[in-house]
């Protein structure tokens, strides 16, 4: 979700309870973004939309019923539609829209604002939800019903929140409960320590994503960005400078992702170092370096392909492969 200022705004509204519609299965449309949803107020205030707007009449409709009682649609869009709104083919989905109580709402209206990890899981039936919210997804507002599916969901949102990324699945929980979950995460920064064409170039790569990125020149600067890092964002080193050990020290006590550009004879040598400082193999793990997909990229913005590259793989827990000689779901 791009606007989840818009959906906090709506979610806010009111002490009734609110509606929400979300993607429960689909098929189609290429890939999505996760995350979707439609909330509507007790007033009909309406924030959020669903695949690029293309089911929003239907998904409207749904989520005025949907304040009173959870109901499920099939809904399909044409190929001429579909593309029209920025999609990449024609697709059905299973549309889920229920209630959602003020407490939970409110929740996820809180964390959207502040910009932290949110996460609403709610029966595959719109029965019952929570709401799992906070830096590291530590506070419960609502209830699937036992105790023991709650815990159950807590502890599968909080092991999705160590990829990072925002995340829509459908899930059997442990204690058996079949659920949706969706997953926000705050949207990642790349930090760029050094300057010159590959670091213009991930700059450039980082607003094709939607990500931000900033610079930093100096020891402090990136020490200061490094130790205020989420579980989404994304160190990359280019600056070859020892003095700049200590900006890894400290990322490998914290979170996020951290790369190292250099060759192998520099890696060599940044690895004796921190070594040397008292980092632990087992610490020294957690960076990566060279940083990049093996793709034989050659130019500055190929560079910064392989780079982000790399991010997003390790993030959704995958090992990088020719789509066309993978099994399973693509995007999923």
């Amino acid at each position: 979700m791009s606007d989840l200022a818009a959906v906090a705004a709506v979610l806010a509204r009111g002490d009734e309870a609110r509606a929400v519609v979300r993607v429960l299965d689909r098929h189609g449309f290429g890939t999505v973004e996760p995350g979707q949803l439609l909330v509507a107020s007790a007033d009909g205030t309406l924030g959020g939309d669903l695949l690029r707007g293309a089911l929003d009449e239907r998904a409207s409709a749904l989520a005025q019923d949907a304040r009173t009682r959870p109901e499920t649609i099939e809904a399909h869009v044409a190929e001429d539609a579909a593309v029209a709104a920025g999609l990449a083919c024609a697709g059905g989905a299973t549309l889920l829209g229920h209630p959602l109580d003020a407490a939970p709402a409110r929740a996820l209206a809180q964390a959207f604002a502040a910009g932290v990890p949110a996460a609403l899981v709610t029966r595959a039936d719109g029965s019952a939800s929570l709401a799992i919210t906070g830096d590291e997804l530590d506070t419960v507002e609502g209830s699937l019903g036992f105790a023991a599916v709650d815990a159950a969901a807590a502890s599968h949102v909080r092991g999705l929140l160590r990829r990072g990324a925002t995340a829509t699945e459908r899930v059997t929980l442990e204690a058996g409960a079949d659920v949706l979950v969706d997953l926000w995460v705050p949207v990642p920064t790349i930090t760029v320590v050094g300057g010159g064409a590959i670091a213009e170039a991930l700059a450039a790569q980082a607003g094709v994503l939607g990500w931000g990125s900033r610079r930093a020149d100096t020891v402090a600067e990136a020490d200061a960005a490094v130790a205020g890092f989420t579980d989404a964002d994304v160190l990359v080193l280019l600056d070859h400078d020892p003095a700049f050990d200590a900006v890894l020290r400290t990322g490998i006590e914290g979170r996020g992702f951290l790369g190292a550009l250099g060759s192998r004879r520099t890696q060599a040598a940044r690895r004796e170092r921190l070594l040397a400082a008292g980092v632990t193999e087992e610490q020294l793990a957690r960076v990566h370096g060279p940083v990049g997909l093996d793709l034989g990229a050659r130019t500055p913005a190929e560079t910064a392909v392989s780079i982000v590259g790399e991010v997003l793989a390790v993030r959704s827990g995958r090992d990088p492969s020719a789509l066309g000689r993978a099994a399973g779901p693509i995007g999923a």
